[in-house]
C-alpha cells in the first residue's frame, strides 16, 4: 500500500487541475466574446443603461444563489467588505471602463490592451497574496507582454485598426487593473464562500451601484425602438457576464494560484479579437496573429503539468 500511494498522489497532482483550467479558460473566453459583442449593444443602449439591464437580468436568474447553503459558514465582516470591492472593481468599474473604452476604440484594440491582465494579476498576487511566481508562469507572463508589444507596433503604425483615442486606451487599461484586482480578491473569497453565492452577491452589489445611473438614462430611452435581436444579445451578455463567467472563474480559482490563473486572462483578448474579426468585420494582420500565438504559448507554459517520477 505504501508503494502505490505516492504514485496515486503524483497522478492526482498532475491531472487534478485540468478541470479547474477548463473552467478558467471557458470563463475568460466568454468574457472576451461579450467584450467584442458589446460593440453591437453600445450602438443601441447607452453605457449605464446597458450595465443596469445586465445586472438586473442576471439578478433575476441568480435569485436562488443568494441564500447561504446548508453547511456553509456565515459571511464574516472581512468577506462582506471583499464582496463589495470585488463587485466595485470587477463588475461596476470594469464594466464602465470596458464599455466606454470599447465604444471609443475597436474590439481588436481592446484585445491588445487587455492582454496585459496576466502581468497585472501576477504583480498584484505577489504584492497582496505573497504568491511565489514560478519560472514557467513568469515565462508565460512574458509571452503575454511580448504579444502586447507586437500588436502595439501595429497600433502605432497608422493603420485603420490601430486608430483609437487616448482616452479609450486609458479606460481599457483601467479595465485591466480592475480585472486584475477582481482575480486577486476572488482568490481570497473562494476559501470561505461558494462560487454560486459569490456570483450572486457580487452581481447584486453591481446592480445597487449602477442603479442611479441606469434609471437616469432609462428615463428618456425609447425601449420600444429596440429590435428583438438586440434584446436576445443583451440576454446572452447578461447571463454570460454576471452568471456563467463568474461561477466558472470562482470554481477554477479554488484550485489554482492567482498568478497562474491570471495567465488564462489572455483568452479574453483572443476571444474579443476573434469576435471582432468574425462578427464585426475587423481585420487581423500577421503581426497580430503572431501576438495571439504568443499568448497561447503563455497559457501552455503556465499550465503544462510538471514531469513526475
Amino acid at each position: 500500500m505504501n508503494s502505490t500511494s505516492p504514485a496515486v498522489t503524483a497522478a492526482h497532482r498532475v491531472h487534478a487541475p485540468w478541470l479547474a483550467y477548463l473552467c478558467l479558460g471557458s470563463s475568460m473566453a466568454l468574457v472576451g466574446s461579450y467584450v467584442g459583442l458589446s460593440k453591437l449593444l453600445l450602438a443601441v443602449f447607452p453605457v449605464f443603461l446597458l450595465a443596469w439591464l445586465r445586472f438586473g437580468m442576471a439578478a433575476v436568474a441568480m435569485v436562488g444563489w443568494v441564500r447561504r447553503q446548508p453547511g456553509e459558514a456565515p459571511l464574516s465582516r472581512h468577506d462582506r467588505v471583499l464582496l463589495f470591492f470585488e463587485s466595485f472593481f470587477g463588475n461596476f468599474l470594469f464594466s464602465i471602463c470596458m464599455l466606454f473604452g470599447v465604444g471609443m476604440s475597436s474590439a481588436l484594440a481592446a484585445g491588445v490592451i487587455m492582454a496585459a491582465i496576466p502581468a497585472a494579476v501576477a504583480i498584484l498576487s505577489r504584492l497582496f497574496l505573497k504568491e511565489r511566481i514560478l519560472p514557467r508562469v513568469a515565462a508565460g507572463i512574458a509571452c503575454a507582454v511580448g504579444g502586447i508589444a507586437l500588436v502595439s507596433v501595429v497600433a502605432h503604425g497608422g493603420d485603420a485598426q490601430g486608430s483609437s483615442s487616448l482616452l479609450g486606451n486609458l479606460l481599457l487599461f483601467g479595465a485591466v487593473l480592475c480585472e486584475a484586482s477582481y482575480v486577486v480578491m476572488g482568490k481570497k473569497l473562494t476559501g470561505n464562500v461558494s462560487a454560486k453565492r459569490i456570483s450572486a452577491l457580487v452581481n447584486l452589489w453591481g446592480l445597487a451601484l449602477v442603479t442611479p445611473f441606469g434609471l437616469w438614462q432609462a428615463w428618456s430611452f425609447a425601449f420600444a425602438a429596440v429590435p428583438a435581436a438586440s434584446w436576445s444579445l443583451l440576454l446572452f451578455y447578461s447571463l454570460a457576464a454576471s452568471m456563467v463567467t463568474v461561477w466558472l472563474w470562482m470554481t477554477g480559482l479554488r484550485q489554482v494560484p492567482a498568478s497562474s490563473a491570471g495567465i488564462f486572462t489572455v483568452l479574453l483578448p483572443i476571444s474579443a479579437a476573434a469576435v471582432g474579426v468574425v462578427f464585426l468585420g475587423e481585420r487581423i494582420s500577421v503581426t497580430q496573429a503572431a501576438a495571439f500565438g504568443l499568448a497561447i504559448a503563455g497559457v501552455l507554459l503556465a499550465t503544462w503539468p510538471a514531469r513526475s517520477r
